[in-house]
């Protein structure tokens, strides 16, 4: 919501976006096809040294819910539906998939589900790869997890839960609000009885400043990032990320720039501590469609290539 906080994996990510996002060392290609019937068809290609990957993918909107089918190279199909609950109404036949992420509130004797924005997620992945029963039947592996996103004005929670013998469930919180917003997430794996991921984070955002602290990997990693906004009028942006490993008494930092050459061209650089030095050039030459060129050259290996990429995205 505009005036809540964003979910907690939006913590640090005006940083880690200047630092990491668009940089691609291969070659990649990408054509998106909107409709204005609600059905939309993207198709992917990379190609990494000698092999190629791709994917097609489309996706169909009507009304409040929205489906999504992937297809890849490897025969692996993922579907993803979406259905969202925006309004403050009476709800019954879905209540007992929302009833502990929504507040219940009684007015004049009838009950209400107070409900900001709500968004109820079914993912379901069908692989290649197979699995056997306990007759050794093989079948294709499939899998199918459930997820609740739910929005607040101070709240926003993240849920996901495997729909299996053995689920993975997988919780995620962030309180405040678009100012100011702590946080926190964890993952846990009901087969082994075990934690997978116990991370906290909080997070100061204003229009021009965003910094953020965040105790990783369940609390053996500290990474503290902020990015500064130096010029409006050209979109010159600097960012800094430092991580200290407590375990190994280990530090890693990277720092990075924005800057807009013209309204359709800007330039992104990044250095980090082990060396490696960043170059990217992004220019949008039509509407919707973008045309990325990236290097990366590792001063600490002179003996070794530089790494180049190309990345062309359209969209008519």
């Amino acid at each position: 919501m505009a005036n809540g906080p964003a979910s907690f994996s939006e913590i640090g990510r005006r940083a880690r976006d200047l630092l990491t996002k668009d940089y691609n060392y291969d070659q990649k290609f990408s054509l998106s096809i909107p409709s204005s019937t609600g059905m939309g068809l993207t198709a992917t290609g990379i190609k990494k040294d000698q092999i190629f990957v791709g994917d097609i993918s489309t996706q169909y909107r009507s009304g409040k819910a929205t489906v999504d089918v992937k297809v890849d190279t490897y025969s692996n199909i993922s579907t993803k539906v979406t259905y969202d609950v925006v309004e403050q109404k009476q709800q019954s036949a879905s209540m007992f998939l929302i009833t502990s992420l929504a507040r219940l509130t009684n007015s004049r004797g009838n009950w209400t589900l107070d409900c900001s924005e709500l968004h109820i997620f079914l993912y379901a992945l069908y692989g290649q790869e197979q699995v056997k029963d306990k007759n050794d039947t093989a079948y294709p592996s499939a899998s199918i997890s459930l997820d609740v996103h739910y929005i607040h004005h101070h709240a926003a929670i993240n849920s996901s839960i495997g729909l299996n013998p053995s689920p993975l469930l997988e919780v995620a919180a962030a309180i405040g609000s678009k100012d100011v917003a702590i946080g926190g997430e964890i993952g846990f794996d009901t087969s082994s009885s075990s934690f997978t991921k116990c991370n906290a984070g909080i997070s100061f955002n204003m229009p021009d400043f965003s910094a953020a602290l965040i105790l990783a990997d369940k609390g053996q990693t500290v990474k503290a990032s902020f990015a500064h906004l130096v010029n409006p009028l050209t979109g010159t942006e600097v960012a800094a990320e430092m991580t200290h490993r407590l375990s190994g008494y280990e530090n890693s930092f990277s720092i990075g720039s924005i800057h807009k050459v013209d309204p359709l061209t800007l330039v992104k650089t990044r250095f980090s501590d082990n060396g490696k030095v960043a170059l990217l050039s992004q220019r949008q030459w039509r509407p919707n469609s973008i045309a990325t060129f990236s290097a990366e050259y590792d001063t600490k290996a002179v003996n070794q290539a530089p790494k180049f990429g190309l990345s062309i995205a359209l969209k008519p």
